[in-house]
């Protein structure tokens, strides 16, 4: 039982990325919430919809990586 050093190389180097979407992802999701707050109707409102919307989904593809993520440098630590 080794450790793969090329395969935990890449699983680091997307644990770097996650840890950047772990930043991102709460913070627009609170900004497109404000946005709405702010812009109750008109054009504005459909962008901060839009914005709500785009933040959701990157909110769900963050949680979708940090499980692949893992699986990731498991597979690169516990190796057969």
């Amino acid at each position: 039982m080794s450790t793969d050093v090329n395969l935990l190389g890449k699983a680091l180097i997307r644990l770097g990325i996650l840890i950047l979407l772990f930043i991102i992802s709460p913070i627009s999701l609170t900004i497109a919430f404000k946005a709405i707050k702010r812009y109750p109707e008109g054009f504005a409102h459909g962008l901060a919809s839009l914005s709500l919307l785009l933040a959701g989904s990157l909110l769900i593809f963050t949680i979708y990586f940090a499980f692949k993520t893992f699986l990731k440098i498991s597979e690169a630590i516990f190796k057969k």
